[in-house]
């Protein structure tokens, strides 16, 4: 297949994505609902103090933006394997790991960009700073990718499965442990005015090192799953 046919057939797959989300918008608003109700609730329970709640401010956010997207990770492939347009894709002439990171990158987007949108309002209700707001950005801007693409295996390798969500969380969680220590480090060290580059220079390296293996490990996974 050329290279015109190729990204052609791409954003084809990106639009029918974007469309399929726009029509399932109820499904697509239990992710960000739980993440509203997850952040507005640990206040409630931790107390109004600012100190107390600006010292908590991003371990909140990050584990609801986890929690948030394993919620959303379960249908990445799910309907495009019921309804067997996977199986298309993967017979397909173009090469089966640019279809899954175009899927991956949409279903980012989809996901994300909202989160991204209400993150201000969060910030002030949990009393971060300037510093700490900017650092919360850029730590899901690099760490949320990397949980797309990571849990895009997971969900490759348990496509066929019945009420896989459980099992999902279960192999995945562990492996987002890494993101959230550096993530949470990056943002109490911008708090204290203490340097967090190397936090994020790590994210980086995990999300590149993400970028470069994931959508083949993808792709060998829904072959797998579909023998």
């Amino acid at each position: 297949m050329s290279n015109v046919s190729t990204k052609q057939h791409l954003w084809a797959l990106c639009k029918r994505d974007f469309a399929l989300a726009y029509r399932q918008r109820a499904e697509l608003l239990q992710p960000l609902m739980f993440f509203l109700m997850v952040v507005t609730l640990f206040p409630l329970a931790i107390g109004p103090n600012p100190q107390t709640l600006q010292l908590v401010s991003g371990a909140i956010v990050w584990v609801a933006a986890i929690l948030s997207l394993l919620m959303g990770l379960d249908k990445l492939f799910r309907d495009d394997f019921l309804d067997g347009s996977l199986e298309q894709l993967i017979l397909g002439p173009v090469p089966l790991y640019l279809n899954v990171l175009v899927k991956v990158l949409t279903h980012w987007l989809i996901t994300i960009v909202p989160l991204l949108l209400l993150s201000p309002l969060l910030a002030l209700f949990l009393n971060m700073t300037i510093d700490m707001y900017k650092v919360l950005i850029v730590t899901l801007l690099l760490g949320t990718p990397t949980i797309s693409l990571i849990g895009a295996i997971g969900v490759a390798l348990t496509v066929g499965l019945q009420r896989s969500g459980v099992l999902l969380a279960l192999l995945l969680i562990p492996l987002f442990i890494p993101l959230l220590i550096f993530a949470t480090s990056a943002i109490d060290s911008a708090a204290m005015n203490l340097p967090f580059r190397f936090q994020l220079g790590i994210m980086l390296s995990l999300l590149l090192f993400a970028l470069a293996a994931a959508p083949a490990a993808i792709a060998y996974s829904l072959k797998v799953s579909q023998n």
